[in-house]
């Protein structure tokens, strides 16, 4: 930790400076550090400054900057936290960013789309925030450059640099005490004889046009390659020029750029950008926008930028969720950005929204949910399921529509190796029992008997014992045969849970009945278990000594082989 800090009568304030980070302090008046809260351990920065250094100009400056960030509170500006003034020192906390230059170098690692689509973004919220601040502020920046850029964890770009803002109908120029800066001045102020500046949003926009120029193309040198577009998207150049002129008037303005570039085929006119913009106003959309809208985010959610998909666009979805209505349709993106995410954020930021969503009374959602429980079933702790899923989700069994109900028992399938004592062998294996004997849906008979042969492993010993061979029987007695054969496999399945008592007074003498069955697939899904069932019963009674082995599965927890799961499955 930065050893100044500790000798400083600040000691009170509410972060921890830490590490130094490199890569804008030489055109800068301020040093920028990581930091974290005392209170919470968050990740902050803070940008110190230290009037030892300069002069009593410059610290004016700084303190004007901090006032300056504190009432200027707009997504395009860094955001506020906290500050500190002592007669040496300033430091102002915002959240944690970096800047613009090493974000840059970073996401040249990532896909070529996705660059794209970072910097094309990035470049709209500064222009957005130019023209905030020039229009509604009536404030001049005078400082736009690539070094007043930084980019949060979320990759969204925001406006730094406050310390020579001066009204937008001023004419006087800001003085720069740092020499590098002087290359960033629009070419009026280069000329002390001339008097007019333009419109007031004429440096910022040249401001902008120099920002986009060091994306493309690296920090400026000199002055003159800002004729050479380099490195710039052909779909960039002509509103680039416009930023840049050199007579003051003829310059558009960040929003007029903003509109020209959104433009078909222009630059800020893609796939990622309307995402955005939607995202942002999707609380005042119609439902059937917003269903349209998340069906297509879902399809195009792999070409975006990861960093905003998991820290920008998953929390713009949770709260449409929460606030909006966005109903089943946003669970598709939700869940395709949370296999973006490691263990604890998917904890922190998907879990729970999925418990809010099983608590959710609309049909659809909760269909979805079931469908797609297999993709996120391993994040979710067994307390969680137990006590604010399971309850939910048990609801199901009695619901009115088939497809609920058809769909809440293949999610025991998932469900079942977390449940608890109670939930699973006695909750569940009742409505098991009601579904197996008393719904009007064969297929619902039938996977329900699918379901209970697969989590038969999971079943307490004593429940297997008593209720095991009685489900299956009943099933095969069932009228619908479907129903009749996945008794059968699901005997056989278990074979191993079953004493060669009741194997041979049990379920031999069933299955002989259905050998005489109506349907021949029937009987010979029939014989053929019956064979296996002979079989086992036959090596013991040859070697009596094997019996201990046949029956090691019945009193113990255990898996069922996957070769006997294969026999059958939910269709």
């Amino acid at each position: 930790m930065w050893s100044f800090w500790s000798r400083n009568p600040t000691k009170d304030f509410g972060c921890d400076i830490l590490d130094l980070c490199n890569g804008f302090e030489e055109k800068s008046i301020w040093f920028l550090h990581k930091g974290k809260k005392k209170s919470t351990g968050e990740e902050v920065s803070i940008f110190r400054f230290e009037c030892k250094q300069s002069n009593e100009d410059q610290f004016e400056k700084t303190k004007a900057a901090v006032k300056r960030l504190k009432t200027l509170r707009h997504p395009s500006f860094l955001p506020y936290i906290d500050s500190v003034e002592t007669e040496k020192l300033v430091c102002v906390v915002t959240e944690a960013v970096e800047p613009l230059n090493v974000y840059l170098e970073k996401i040249k690692e990532c896909p070529n789309d996705e660059q794209q689509f970072s910097i094309s973004w990035g470049i709209h919220q500064v222009a957005v925030g130019l023209g905030f601040l020039i229009n509604e502020c009536n404030l001049r920046h005078n400082n736009i450059f690539m070094g007043s850029i930084f980019v949060n964890k979320a990759g969204c770009w925001k406006i730094g640099g406050l310390e020579y803002v001066t009204s937008a109908t001023e004419d006087a120029y800001p003085y720069k005490h740092i020499s590098a800066l002087e290359i960033y001045s629009p070419p009026e102020r280069s000329d002390l004889s001339t008097r007019k500046v333009g419109p007031k949003w004429a440096e910022d926009s040249y401001g902008l046009g120099v920002l986009i120029w060091e994306v493309f193309n690296g920090s400026l040198t000199q002055k003159s390659a800002l004729r050479s577009v380099g490195k710039l998207p052909k779909s960039l150049v002509p509103q680039y020029k416009q930023l840049i002129n050199n007579i003051p008037d003829k310059r558009i303005s960040p929003m007029d750029f903003v509109q020209a570039c959104r433009g078909p085929n222009r630059f800020l006119k893609n796939n990622f950008i309307d995402a955005m913009l939607f995202l942002e106003e999707i609380q005042i959309k119609e439902q059937t926008e917003k269903n349209r809208f998340l069906n297509h985010l879902n399809d195009q959610i792999n070409s975006f930028p990861k960093d905003i998909c998991k820290n920008k666009i998953l929390p713009q979805l949770v709260t449409a969720f929460e606030f909006s209505n966005a109903g089943s349709a946003i669970l598709g993106p939700l869940f395709t950005i949370g296999k973006m995410l490691d263990e604890d954020e998917y904890q922190k930021k998907i879990v729970p929204c999925i418990i809010k969503l099983f608590a959710c009374k609309d049909r659809a959602t909760r269909a979805k949910l079931l469908q797609q429980i297999e993709s996120f079933i391993n994040y979710l702790q067994p307390n969680v399921v137990n006590e604010m899923v399971y309850p939910h989700v048990a609801q199901g069994f009695l619901d009115s529509n088939p497809t609920i109900r058809e769909q809440t028992v293949k999610c025991m399938l998932h469900l079942a190796p977390k449940l608890n004592y109670n939930n699973l062998n006695e909750d569940m294996l009742k409505h098991f029992a009601r579904l197996q004997s008393r719904d009007e849906e064969g297929g619902i008979r039938t996977n329900t008997t699918v379901c209970m042969g697969k989590i038969a492993c999971h079943l307490h010993p004593q429940t297997r014992q008593t209720v095991l061979i009685p489900s299956f029987l009943r099933s095969m007695r069932d009228p619908f045969a479907p129903a009749r054969i996945a008794g059968i496999l699901a005997l056989a399945a278990t074979q191993n849970f079953y004493s060669l008592k009741d194997t041979a007074t049990k379920i031999m003498p069933a299955l002989c009945h259905l050998t005489m069955d109506n349907e021949k697939s029937v009987r010979d899904q029939a014989f053929k278990a019956l064979k296996g069932f002979i079989n086992k019963v036959e090596k013991v009674s040859e070697d009596p000594s094997l019996s201990e082995q046949m029956e090691a599965d019945v009193n113990t927890s255990g898996n069922v082989s996957s070769t006997a799961i294969s026999l059958f499955s939910i269709s």
